[in-house]
């Protein structure tokens, strides 16, 4: 598969070595420096676009790929507060992206106990939820998109608190807490592999099929 890649930091980096390792073929790498390549033989001959972005830049770069017929594999966060619209122009369009706040298998199987261990707790209201996140230094945005995630998935107020620090490549844990005592789920990233290794299965995935995909789609079971 021939794949552009938009954005082309750390995790750029990651996704361009893991997708070389399983055979496919990286035709452009477009970012800030150089949006000349927009328009390049090597976009033009992508079968797909990877986009790990910014949240000011994210949106347009979807559009962008819709115009130019490309299907998208999204993992830029800090933009959902436009996720409505861009899924209708997605779908109207007979566009395809896929989109997840996290590519990590092991947090997405967080995602649905945490969704079951809410159900749970609506029987006990003397537990109180609250969440806490930690990232690198350079993460654009607070709370992170999978924190947010997880506090949807709570389905009542959890503060969160964000932390960033470092080079840590993420950590999020969702504490439930009574008078008498705690419960505690957690996932720690080692580094960006798993990252990185679940964008381009994403990639894979979205290869030949259409329309708003996610993480449930690809996984086959219910995180939300």
């Amino acid at each position: 598969m021939n794949i552009a890649l938009i954005g082309y930091g750390k995790m750029g980096r990651a996704i361009e070595t893991i997708a070389l390792h399983r055979g496919h073929r990286i035709t452009a790498i477009i970012d800030v420096h150089n949006p000349e390549e927009w328009q390049s033989e090597g976009f033009r001959r992508a079968d797909l676009a990877v986009e790990f972005t910014t949240p000011q830049t994210a949106v347009d770069n979807f559009y962008r790929c819709f115009d130019a017929g490309k299907p998208l594999v999204a993992g830029t966060t800090g933009w959902l507060a436009r996720l409505a619209e861009v899924k209708e122009r997605c779908l109207a369009g007979n566009h395809t992206m896929f989109y997840a706040s996290n590519f990590s298998v092991g947090v997405n199987i967080l995602f649905a106990v945490n969704r079951y261990l809410a159900g749970l707790m609506t029987g006990f209201p003397e537990y109180e939820p609250r969440l806490r996140e930690v990232h690198h230094v350079h993460k654009k945005d607070a709370p992170s998109g999978t924190a947010l995630t997880l506090a949807e998935g709570i389905g009542r107020h959890a503060p969160v608190e964000s932390v960033r620090e470092g080079e840590e490549p993420g950590f999020h844990e969702i504490v439930w807490e009574s008078g008498v005592d705690l419960i505690r789920l957690s996932h720690g990233a080692k580094g960006r592999e798993g990252f990185a290794s679940g964008v381009v299965a994403a990639a894979e995935f979205t290869a030949g099929r259409s329309g708003f995909l996610g993480m449930e789609d690809m996984l086959g079971f219910s995180i939300h």
